[in-house]
C-alpha cells in the first residue's frame, strides 16, 4: 500500500486585526474569531507605575482591582450580582507601562458589560471597607511570597539587580510597607491619573452576532474622557552597580534550594529578531529535552526542572535561568548549570536550533488558539508599543532561522556584565558558593 509522504504545515498567520478610531483617541482592534462564543474585551490603558508617589508602590495594581468593587451607581454587591447575572468575568492588572482591564463575556451581553466596565472608569468610588479588604488581600499575598522559595528568589533577584533609584528595584505590587499605607484617597489620586490617550480597546471573539460593534464600543468606552495627561514612557531600568554577584537567602533545614539566575536581555526590538531568543530559550532550558534538563535532571538527578528563557521589557529585558535543585547538590548542580549557559554560539547545533524553532512556531496555532489568548497577546505587544502584526513576521523568521544566527545572538548576551545570583536555602552552603568564584557572596535572613 502507498503512504502518502507527511508534508509540512502550512504558514501559518496570527489573526490581524481590524482597527477603528474611538471618538475619544482609543485604538479599537476587533479579531473575529468564528466559533470562539465567549468574547473576551480587554482596555489597556498607560499608566506608568514608575510614576507613583514614593512610598505608595503598589497602588497602580490595587486600584485597578478595586474598580469594580463600587461606582456611584452600584455597590460592590450589585456590581458582583450583575457579573453574575450576565456571565460577566472580570480581571485586571499592571504592568511596567500600564494597567489593562478585561471581562469575558458571551455576544449576548457584551453591551451590558461594556456599560459596566464604562462605569467602574468614570464613576469608581473605592469604598473604605473595600479597599481596606483588599489591602489586607495584598499583605496576605506579600507574606505569601515570602514563604515560598521561588517567590523569595524572584524578589531578591530584582532587589539585587536594578538600581535602588529605580521603580523595578521593588515589587511591581509594592512592598508591606507600601500596601499597608494605601487608602482609598491614595486610589482615587491613582484613579484620577487614569487616561484614555494611547490607550486600545481590543475585542476578540465571534462578533457576528454582536451587532455595530464599533458603534457599541464608541458609545460606551469610546466615550470617557478620563481626567490624566499623556502618560510619559518609562524610562529604562538600570541595572546596580553591585549586581554582578552571589546572594543567599537563609533557609535553614530547606530541602530543594531554589536557584535564580538574571543578566541583561533583549527586548522585542531586537536586531536579531524576537524568535531568535524564543528558540535560544527553548534550546537552554525550554523543555525537558532542553541542555540543562539534559545535564542536571537526567545525567545527574539534581533536580526535577530548570527552566531559561527572556523577559523582555518596555527597553532591554533580562536573561533568566531558575529552578529547585536538591539541597545536597546546590553548589554542584549551579556549577554545571553556570557551565552550561557558558556555552559558545557556535557549540550550538543545526539540528537543536531546527527543532526548537519549529516548536516554536508549529505550536503557534494552539497557543492561540481561543479569543482570550489572542486578546492577551495583542495586549501585551500593544502595551509594548508593538502592532499585532509582529507574532507572524516573527514565525516567518522561525521557518528559516540558523544555527549561526542564534549562536551570534547568544554571543552577544554572554559579551555583556555577567549574572547575578540568587539561592534560597540552607547558609551552610556559603562557604561552597564562595569557591566557585563568581562573584563576592552574601547571605540575607529568609524573612
Amino acid at each position: 500500500m502507498h503512504r502518502p509522504a507527511v508534508l509540512p504545515p502550512r504558514a501559518w498567520a496570527f489573526p490581524e486585526p481590524a482597527e477603528h478610531p474611538l471618538p475619544n483617541g482609543m485604538r479599537l482592534l476587533l479579531v473575529d474569531l468564528p466559533g470562539q462564543h465567549v468574547l473576551s474585551l480587554r482596555v489597556v490603558l498607560a499608566l506608568p507605575v514608575s510614576q507613583e508617589v514614593p512610598g505608595t508602590e503598589g497602588a497602580t495594581l490595587l486600584m485597578t482591582r478595586a474598580l469594580d468593587e463600587g461606582t456611584a451607581r452600584h455597590t460592590s454587591e450589585e456590581i458582583a450580582e450583575l457579573s453574575e447575572r450576565h456571565g460577566i468575568a472580570w480581571g485586571a492588572g499592571a504592568g511596567e507601562r500600564g494597567v489593562h482591564l478585561g471581562v469575558e463575556v458571551t455576544a449576548r451581553h457584551l453591551g451590558t458589560a461594556l456599560d459596566l466596565v464604562t462605569e467602574c472608569l468614570t464613576e469608581a468610588t473605592f469604598p473604605e471597607a473595600e479597599v481596606a479588604r483588599l489591602v489586607r488581600h495584598r499583605l496576605a499575598d506579600i507574606a505569601h511570597d515570602q514563604a515560598d522559595p521561588g517567590a523569595r528568589a524572584s524578589l531578591e533577584f530584582i532587589r539585587t539587580y536594578f538600581d535602588p533609584r529605580d521603580r523595578p528595584h521593588q515589587p511591581l505590587g509594592g512592598t508591606r510597607a507600601s500596601v499597608a499605607a494605601l487608602d482609598p484617597d491614595v486610589l482615587r489620586d491613582r484613579h484620577a491619573s487614569l487616561t484614555p490617550a494611547g490607550g486600545a480597546v481590543v475585542l476578540t471573539g465571534d462578533l457576528s452576532a454582536c451587532g455595530d460593534v464599533v458603534a457599541a464600543v464608541a458609545a460606551t468606552l469610546g466615550s470617557w474622557a478620563g481626567s490624566g495627561g499623556p502618560a510619559e514612557a518609562p524610562a529604562a531600568a538600570r541595572r546596580a552597580d553591585d549586581a554582578g554577584r552571589v546572594v543567599l537567602v537563609e533557609r535553614p533545614g530547606l530541602a530543594q534550594t531554589e536557584l535564580y539566575l538574571g543578566r541583561p536581555g533583549p527586548d522585542r526590538r531586537t536586531p536579531h529578531g524576537w524568535g531568535t531568543y524564543q528558540t535560544l530559550g527553548m534550546v537552554l532550558g525550554g523543555s525537558p529535552h532542553a541542555r540543562i534538563d539534559q545535564v542536571l535532571r537526567e545525567e545527574r538527578g539534581y533536580t526535577y526542572g530548570v527552566r531559561a528563557g527572556f523577559r523582555p521589557r518596555a527597553t532591554g529585558g533580562l536573561t533568566v535561568a531558575g529552578g529547585s535543585v536538591r539541597a545536597d547538590a546546590t553548589v554542584p548542580a549551579l556549577r554545571e548549570l553556570l557551565d552550561i549557559l557558558a556555552v559558545p554560539g557556535a557549540e550550538l547545533t543545526e539540528p537543536e536550533v531546527r527543532a526548537a524553532a519549529d516548536f516554536v512556531s508549529m505550536t503557534a496555532p494552539g497557543r492561540y488558539g481561543t479569543a482570550d489568548a489572542v486578546a492577551d497577546e495583542i495586549v501585551s505587544l500593544v502595551s509594548d508599543g508593538l502592532e499585532p502584526r509582529v507574532v507572524t513576521a516573527t514565525l516567518e523568521q522561525l521557518r528559516g532561522l540558523t544555527a549561526a544566527q542564534v549562536g551570534a545572538a547568544w554571543d552577544e548576551v554572554l559579551a555583556g556584565p555577567g549574572w547575578t545570583v540568587v539561592l534560597v536555602g540552607d547558609p551552610q552552603h556559603a562557604a561552597g558558593l564562595q569557591d566557585l568564584g563568581i562573584g563576592p557572596v552574601s547571605v540575607v535572613t529568609g524573612s
